[in-house]
């Protein structure tokens, strides 16, 4: 008795009595025994189609959160390590370098971020957003704070070494209005917009993540950027008069 078996053939009662002998002394197969057959036929087909794979069917494994690029370290490593020994030996070129190249870069990446992705984002899906976040998120723990610290660091010790800080009044109010606003652009990029930054990055890092929170948390990183950015443009017309007594 020969029967042909294949991937998706069809296994039927007619080609189950072809199979049989036709002899008329041939003994007769009860019912219930040709149900069986038909049975472990069907099994057998089915048991020799191969499945493919998850990753041949292109179904993706989730994206990999990183918290911090390591990647990014040595650059960050080497910018501050500069800053330090343009301070240690009063390198009058590499502080006003580190000054107007930090603080041109603080205020361009605010303004950017928040003109130009807080309204695209806004318009994004969750999942759309939640995909922007990993790979735009990590990056920014580590521009903003090294930002900051290069500009403010350098700026500091310029002001020293030109005598900014000893000018008297009333061109010390430029002075004072300058650190009022840098101080406070400070305080809302570190403890404002790093921490929400980092805690998008937890959340993602989560089996589930809550789509909504996300959402949240980067309004409010968008909006503390457009904010600094604002006030970025009023430390740009303090510094062009301070630059032009």
């Amino acid at each position: 008795m020969a029967i042909l078996k294949s991937p998706g053939a069809r296994i039927d009662a007619k080609l189950f009595s072809e199979a049989l002998p036709s002899s008329p002394t041939a003994p007769k197969v009860p019912r219930v025994a040709a149900a069986s057959f038909r049975r472990s036929a069907v099994a057998d087909t089915v048991s020799g189609i191969s499945l493919p794979s998850p990753a041949a069917a292109g179904v993706s494994s989730p994206t990999r959160v990183t918290i911090v690029p390591l990647a990014g370290l040595p650059i960050v490593g080497a910018a501050l390590i500069f800053l330090v020994v343009a301070i240690s030996a009063n390198w009058l070129w590499a502080l006003d370098f580190l000054h107007v190249a930090g603080g041109g870069l603080w205020t361009g990446i605010d303004l950017f971020v928040g003109l130009v992705i807080g309204p695209i984002i806004g318009r994004m899906s969750v999942p759309s957003r939640v995909e922007f976040s990993t790979r735009f998120m990590p990056k920014m723990v580590l521009i903003m704070p090294t930002l900051v610290i290069l500009t403010l660091a350098s700026g500091l010790q310029l002001a020293r070494n030109l005598g900014n800080l000893a000018v008297p009044y009333p061109n010390h109010w430029w002075l004072v209005a300058s650190f009022i606003v840098v101080g406070v652009m400070a305080v809302i990029a570190l403890g404002l917009l790093e921490p929400a930054n980092l805690a998008v990055l937890f959340e993602l890092k989560k089996p589930q993540p809550n789509g909504a929170l996300i959402a949240k948390l980067m309004r409010r990183f968008v909006y503390t950027a457009g904010i600094t950015g604002v006030m970025q443009i009023a430390t740009l017309v303090i510094m062009s008069r301070i630059a032009t007594w």
